[in-house]
């Protein structure tokens, strides 16, 4: 059985070289069938984590509601965990050192904080007071006292809130400030996630959803990218096969969809095998 410090450690030694993908799970079985298909870390989704609970992403979720799932990913399988925090509950900079050191105490490996506040419209927390939020997440992850990797997020430029230039000035100072991984998700083309991953000497995370599906996780990797997360687009994805199934089913009578079924034996072998690998 993999001890928690292995876990730690695994998933620092994973941002240290190379490209690796991390997949989201929302549940967990999708986290043990992540795991036996050849995950070797993983991190939770807002968004399907709220689908889960019949609730739109976006701050729909409470801390508590959040670390409580993590810990049931957690308990699903021995990979290491990262935990997708939105912008850490709350606006303030004790807020998000608060949710880094509860979700240190639960186990888990790191975790990501945007500078994304909550709300109807799209909208970023001013330069200067993101900072001190990322400055407070770095303290309280270093409090920990073990490898923690502390992820900040530049969700404005995914948003429309602000260009490619605002992102690389806010990663900058994040880098500054401590952060262990850096992500600006969605950026406008692969040039200027290269022109941010040049920026930066810490390693950098891609979002791939958008047109950055188009790409191999060879393309990340050739320009520097160190780890490619998928956010909500699998859990996205099993939504839209349910959709799609159900809709010509309950609304055509055509059942054909349920041809393109895994099979029952193969699942629950690797249901089996996600839990112990």
């Amino acid at each position: 059985m993999t001890s928690v410090a292995e876990r730690h450690k695994t998933f620092e030694r994973l941002h240290e070289s190379g490209c690796f993908v991390l997949p989201n799970p929302w549940d967990a079985g999708s986290a043990r069938v992540m795991a036996a298909s050849g995950a070797k870390a993983l991190a939770t989704t807002s968004a399907g984590h709220a689908f889960t609970l019949g609730r739109p992403d976006g701050g729909t979720v409470t801390r508590d509601e959040a670390l409580s799932h993590a810990q049931d990913l957690l308990a699903a399988t021995p990979l290491p965990l990262s935990g997708d925090f939105e912008n850490g509950f709350g606006d303030t900079p004790e807020d998000v050192a608060e949710t880094v050191r509860r979700a240190g105490e639960i186990g888990l490996s790191g975790c990501s904080i945007e500078d994304t506040i909550m709300g109807s419209e799209p909208s970023a927390y001013q330069f200067e007071f993101a900072l001190e939020r990322v400055e407070a997440g770095v303290a309280a992850a270093r409090a920990l006292n073990r490898p923690f990797i502390f992820c900040a997020r530049t969700d404005g430029i995914m948003n429309g809130v602000y260009d490619t230039d605002e992102a690389i000035r806010r990663l900058k100072a994040f880098e500054n400030a401590g952060a262990d991984l850096l992500y600006a998700p969605l950026p406008p083309s692969m040039v200027a996630l290269q022109l941010i991953v040049k920026s930066v000497t810490k390693p950098v995370n891609a979002l791939v959803a958008g047109d950055f599906r188009q790409f191999q996780l060879k393309d990340f990797a050739a320009i520097g990218v160190r780890r490619c997360s998928l956010g909500s687009s699998i859990a996205r994805l099993t939504h839209h096969h349910i959709v799609a199934a159900t809709r010509g089913m309950c609304q055509d009578g055509d059942f054909s969809a349920l041809e393109n079924t895994a099979s029952g034996d193969m699942i629950d072998e690797m249901l089996r095998q996600g839990a112990d690998d």
